[in-house]
Order: structure tokens, then sequence, then C-alpha cells
């Protein structure tokens, strides 16, 4: 018999927490230090409170399930959601296969589950893997609905060499060698994986400068590294799993950092989810190009085996080995004003790009470089 209570103190950082998340089927997304970042600094900012569900096998047991959710409110309409807050590319809940198929038998702990999401108008959970765990069945969700997207991931070779070979095209190849030749001429270029607060702190003001040129809200979302709160928040991820969790890439040119990424290490892959480059000054270089080779050469060299790019079409993640996987979505109407607005949405396609501007919504991305802060594409896939 499972316990089923509501802990929206809940510490992420706890010892049981980790060993939970460390033998889950979880995402990085659902890591200790992203989530415990992503509660304290963005949830409340977001207008959002938390509702943590957290299962235990019996009274006090141990820790068996953990649904890192929250509330919102648009105008009227009460959203139950996962803790995303635009920076979260995967969702899931916090266990292994094996003890959701348990909780799934134990119609009282189903029963609580359900209770402690009330009252809302719309449950609406998106970004589900398509390998992901079956979430639907906790919320006696049919099926999942699809997003209308995909996300990439690339494998990477034993070697550099030959994983150049297998995934990049030979022409294109040539062309990163020739800009890598031009890009040696123009000073004193260097890759490297920050290892300090100094350097991660001056490379993420760089990305702010570089990305808020790029997408600077006139066409599409603006980039969220422009608020106080979400720089505060990736820099903060990246300062304290640096070393492990998290690593900061940095493109140096005479010791002035001219591009950049975040990365999150989760189980062997790497998952970009931030980026950006001088456009300015290395668009003809293939900055963004070079980099993204040179990130798959650093985790080819720490015995990574995939590289995922996340959520998002964009052209360049083929160019790069990234291959398709479709991403899905569920959502539960609780009141008739609930099913209403997801109709609403669903049906009208003003409706559906207004929804996904204003709530949020996990739809299909607008621009390049979503509300999601993802990684700049490559200069290449930009049109140059």
């Amino acid at each position: 018999m499972f316990e089923v209570t509501v802990e929206d103190s809940f510490d992420f950082r706890s010892k049981e927490y980790v060993e939970l998340f460390a033998n889950s089927a979880a995402t990085a997304f659902q890591h200790p230090i992203w989530l415990t970042q992503l509660y304290e600094r963005l949830v409340r900012q977001g207008g959002a409170t938390p509702l943590i569900i957290v299962v235990r096998d019996g009274p006090g047991g141990k820790l068996a399930m953990v649904l890192p959710l929250v509330r919102r409110r648009y105008t009227l309409l009460k959203v139950v959601e996962f803790a995303d807050m635009r920076v979260s590319d995967y969702v899931s809940p916090v266990t292994d296969a094996e003890t959701l198929s348990d909780i799934l038998a134990d119609r009282s702990a189903i029963a609580a589950i359900r209770g402690h999401l009330k009252p809302y108008d719309l449950l609406r959970i998106g970004k589900l893997a398509d390998d992901s765990l079956p979430l639907e069945r906790l919320f006696d969700i049919d099926k999942r609905e699809s997003m209308g997207m995909s996300a990439y991931s690339g494998t990477l070779e034993p070697t550099f060499a030959a994983w150049r070979e297998h995934q990049l095209d030979q022409s294109y190849r040539k062309e990163l060698d020739k800009k890598t030749r031009q890009l040696g001429r123009m000073g004193s270029a260097r890759f490297e994986c920050a290892g300090s607060a100094a350097d991660i702190r001056t490379t993420f003001d760089a990305l702010k400068v570089y990305r808020g040129k790029r997408f600077d809200g006139s066409d599409g979302p603006a980039d969220l590294l422009q608020s106080s709160a979400y720089f505060d928040f990736y820099l903060t991820v990246a300062n304290e799993g640096c070393g492990g969790f998290a690593r900061t890439y940095t493109f140096w040119m005479d010791d002035r950092p001219i591009a950049g990424a975040l990365g999150l290490e989760h189980r062997g892959s790497l998952l970009v989810i931030l980026g950006g480059f001088d456009e300015a000054g290395y668009r003809k270089q293939s900055i963004g190009s070079l980099m993204f080779e040179q990130i798959a050469r650093d985790c080819i060299e720490r015995g990574d085996h995939s590289l995922d790019f996340t959520i998002g079409d964009e052209p360049y993640k083929r160019i790069f080995g990234g291959r398709p996987s479709p991403m899905w979505q569920i959502f539960r109407a609780g009141s008739p004003l609930g099913y209403a607005a997801h109709m609403t949405v669903e049906k009208l396609p003003a409706a559906k790009a207004l929804a996904r501007r204003v709530l949020g919504s996990h739809g299909k991305k607008a621009k390049p470089g979503r509300e999601a802060a993802s990684p700049a594409p490559t200069d290449e896939a930009a049109g140059s």
C-alpha cells in the first residue's frame, strides 16, 4: 500500500531523492540540481505555485515516486502543469517502470494522486519523449497526442574522426576545415570546457549579449536570458553542476568569448540546451558550426555515447547527425471551462497560436530560439 502526500517544500537535494533519481527513468530535467533551482528561482517568479506529489512505499516508507508539478492561473483558467517553466525539454515522473506499474495497480494510491490535483480546469502536460514512462495512465487519459514536433539526438562514435566521417557530409567536413583555418588566421582561437566560476560567468555574460541581439522579440519570443531570474537560474545550474552534471563550453578568441553553449550530462548523453555566438564578428567563419563540432569532440573524448539537441526541428540538428523522435502531450479537463478552453485551442488555428504565445503552450515553436532558450541554430542553418 503506497502513501501519497503533497510536499510543496520537498528537498530535491535529499539523499532519498538523489537515490530515487539515480535509479529512475527520469531525464536530466528532473535532476536534483535542476529541480532545486527551478522551484527556488523560477516557479513563483513565473506566477506558479508548487504542487509536488510524493509517493512512498507505505507510511513514512522508502521514496517510490515524485511528480514535480505546478499550479498556474491564466485569467479564469486554473491549470496544472509539469514544472518545466519553459526551460525543460523533457518531462517524466521520477520513478522506474516497475514501481510505476505497482503504483498503477494500487487503486487507493491512484485515487489519492488524482485527488491532490484538484481543483483544476485543465491538466496539461507536454514534452513527453517517445520512450518516456506512461504518465497518462496516472491521470486516466486514454492516449497521448502529438506535439507536432520532434526531438533530435545523434550517436557518437568511438573516435572523433569516425564521427566526422559517418555523421558529416564530406563536402561539409571540408568546409568546416576551411573555416577552422580562417578562424586560426584571425587570432588565438581556443575551445574549452569552463572549469571556473569566472570563466562560466564571462561566457554567460557574452551569451546574454549575443542572444539578446539575435532574439530580441521582434520575430518570435524574446530570449529568456534577458530576464534576471532566468539568467541567474542557468548560471547557477552551470556553476553548481560544473565538473559533473553541467558543462559550459566556450570558444575564445584572444581571451574573448565569441561563442558558448551549456549542456547537461545524463547517462552518457550530453543535452545541448543553450547556445549563442558573435554573429556580427564570426558568422562568415561558421563559428556556431565549429562550436558544435568541438562539443562533439569533447563528448567523444569523455566517452559519451550520444549528443542530444532536444526539442525543435531546426535543420542544423540533422547536419550534425541528429535523428528525429516524436514528442507527445496529454490533456485532461477538470471542468466545463477547461474542456471548452482545450477544444477552442485545438480546433481554431488562431486560438492555438495565441495559446502558444500567451499561455506557453507545448506546441510547435514559433522560431528558432524559442521561449525555452534553446540552442541558437548554427550560422549555416540561419542562412549564411
